[in-house]
């Protein structure tokens, strides 16, 4: 590829980067003309006050002389303050707006601007990216958004994407969101390739439904990872699916029973992750099953998380060994005994946020429902929030202010910002979307994937 060819496609990749960055990034400059058209509110209002002083002076004057116009002399004094206090409002404002905005638009642009060279350079070679292959025909909104969130995340991060699904209705919704040219480009690139295939799994058919329809789109992405054409597999279709596929395509690793799916819930730390398993594949459980989720979960947590020594933790209902149902109190003896992790005892429901402990382990019924409800907290907690704020225009104020707060703590909540979950036990990366899984999320669970095969688990997973 030449000079001339690289600059053609890196230059107007990276402007549209740039513009999609700032469409997200939205809410920056909603808080700064928010906070802006508060202060202005305020200097107008301080303006009305100092004028209907001045009135009142001299009305106090004609009626009462000296007493009246040292009362007004009082109002005026007061009026006086509330424009000084107005001006800092709008000087404030104004600061905050340039040492926002500037670092956001005026350096990306800069940068853009002052290191051509960065643009000219050549794309790494296609020997260091990972190929990852998608369930395009996955999940509740499929496929438009999971192509998008496809497209956006081969501009991040160093993968390579084989879109499974239906070519025509693939670039029907490419045309519809608009993103038939870019799909081209990418296609064009040898970035992103289209994979024919069959109807996906319905939300509601059986998992064994995989069996009887072998071009199916999972069956038809399990297979790339079977035939080693791709690294990983990523599909927010039916999870139960993707598990019968996984398994009966690529198998599972010795000596496990029943792969477990693992979810990354946030804790205090926001650094630090914790990995709950398993949250949906296994209602039903033995001891023996959860013993193999804490082996699984502890080299995941060493591999990607980077946890030198991770702390198991099984979840129950109190801190005593003796406490629990049977599955409880069989599992705790399996997993103190372990001397391949370090088992911290039982988790109770307040503790698995707290960050004491890096994997926890339970039953698939169970997880699930700690799942789903963590799902609503971070919607449900910034209704609260709203809700309490104060009304009239001192709450606009303090609104705007908290706003970017507010979007941050959403995020650390919000399980778009994880993606997916790992289907651990199986012999390959299989990463499960959420079934309303959006753009957001596909390039949060591609993210995911790509750091689990560079980071070579499938490898410890197999010594295991």
């Amino acid at each position: 590829m030449g000079k001339e060819t690289a600059q053609k496609i890196t230059k107007p990749r990276a402007i549209r980067r740039l513009v999609i960055w700032y469409k997200r990034n939205s809410a920056v400059t909603s808080i700064v003309d928010t906070a802006a058209s508060s202060a202005a509110t305020a200097s107008s209002v301080a303006g009305n006050m100092v004028s209907g002083a001045g009135s009142v002076v001299t009305t106090a004057s004609n009626v009462a002389g000296n007493v009246a116009g040292n009362v007004a002399g009082n109002v005026v004094s007061s009026a006086e303050s509330v424009v000084n206090t107005a001006s800092s409002v709008v000087s404030n404002a104004s600061s905050i707006a340039k040492n926002t905005l500037q670092p956001l638009v005026f350096d990306p642009l800069k940068r853009l601007q002052n290191n051509d060279n960065i643009l000219d350079r050549v794309e790494e070679s296609q020997s260091k990216r990972i190929w990852i292959a998608v369930d395009g025909m996955g999940g509740d909104y499929a496929p438009g958004p999971i192509l998008e969130g496809c497209l956006e995340a081969i501009s991040r991060f160093p993968i390579n994407i084989k879109f499974v699904g239906k070519i025509e209705k693939v670039k029907n919704a490419a045309e519809k969101t608009g993103l038939a040219e870019l799909l081209e480009n990418e296609i064009d690139n040898n970035r992103l390739e289209l994979i024919d295939s069959g109807e996906p799994i319905g939300m509601n058919e059986e998992a064994t439904a995989v069996r009887k329809r072998k071009n199916a789109s999972i069956n038809v992405a399990m297979d790339l990872v079977r035939n080693n054409k791709a690294e990983a597999v990523y599909s927010a279709g039916n999870s139960g699916a993707m598990m019968a596929s996984a398994i009966f395509r690529i198998g599972r690793l010795k000596g496990i029973e029943r792969p477990a799916i693992g979810a990354l819930f946030p804790t205090r730390d926001q650094t630090r992750p914790v990995l709950v398993l398993d949250v949906g594949a296994n209602t039903d459980c033995k001891p023996s099953y959860l013993h193999q989720f804490a082996l699984l979960g502890n080299i995941y947590a060493k591999d990607v998380l980077q946890v030198q020594k991770p702390r198991i933790g099984l979840l129950n209902i109190g801190e005593e060994e003796c406490k629990g149902n049977d599955l409880s109190l069989k599992t705790f003896e399996l997993l103190s005994s372990e001397k391949r992790f370090d088992f911290g005892g039982n988790c109770e429901g307040r503790d698995v946020l707290s960050g004491s402990f890096d994997v926890v382990v339970c039953d698939g019924f169970t997880g699930n429902i700690l799942l789903k409800f963590l799902e609503s907290v971070g919607g449900v907690l910034l209704d609260i929030l709203r809700s309490e704020l104060p009304r009239g225009r001192r709450g606009k104020v303090g609104s705007a202010f908290l706003k970017s707060n507010l979007l941050r703590i959403k995020k650390r909540l919000d399980h778009a910002e994880h993606g997916g979950a790992l289907l651990l036990g199986v012999n390959g990366i299989c990463v499960i979307g959420h079934g309303s899984s959006k753009s957001l999320s596909v390039v949060s669970a591609l993210r995911l994937a790509h750091s689990a095969v560079s980071h070579g688990v499938m490898d410890n997973l197999n010594k295991l």
